[in-house]
């Protein structure tokens, strides 16, 4: 069974899931800024949406290939097969628009996506979960 392959595929529907999550996250958190969306405030989901953008600037800051592609290059290769030039979000930008770019021009909209992501995350403030009604209902009360 070619596992090689059918790892380094995994890993393109993880990377691709990954993009997906740091690129509709903006989307969906500006969307229910606007529409009042309480769950866009959800502390874990920001968090983990600003570590995600976090680590995608960092990468392209100190110029270092992301693990997913690197690995999924490696896995390509074992299994025979040719892998793509340069990096996951530079490959499928070319082949989804047909556009070839400097990587400062990524590195740069990584860094502007990043501060995008991070003035949301200062603007409109993650909450922590508040306490549920029947929860402070049942709660003692002090007297």
């Amino acid at each position: 069974m070619p596992w090689p392959r059918i790892l380094a595929d995994l890993i393109v529907v993880l990377h691709a899931a990954f993009v997906a999550f740091v690129v509709l996250g903006l989307l969906l958190i500006l969307l229910g800024i606007a529409f009042r969306w309480g769950w866009v405030r959800n502390m874990w989901f920001r968090s983990l949406h600003l570590a995600a953008i976090g680590f995608v600037v960092l990468e392209a800051v100190i110029g270092m290939t992301c693990p997913l592609t690197d690995w999924e290059k490696r896995l390509r290769e074992l299994a025979g097969e040719a892998a793509y030039p340069g990096d996951f979000i530079g490959h499928w930008a070319h082949e989804l628009i047909f556009y070839d770019a400097e990587p400062w021009v990524f590195t740069a909209g990584y860094i502007a996506f990043g501060l995008a992501v991070l003035a949301a995350f200062v603007l409109a403030p993650p909450r922590w979960r508040r306490p549920s009604i029947e929860a402070s209902a049942t709660a003692p009360q002090q007297g």
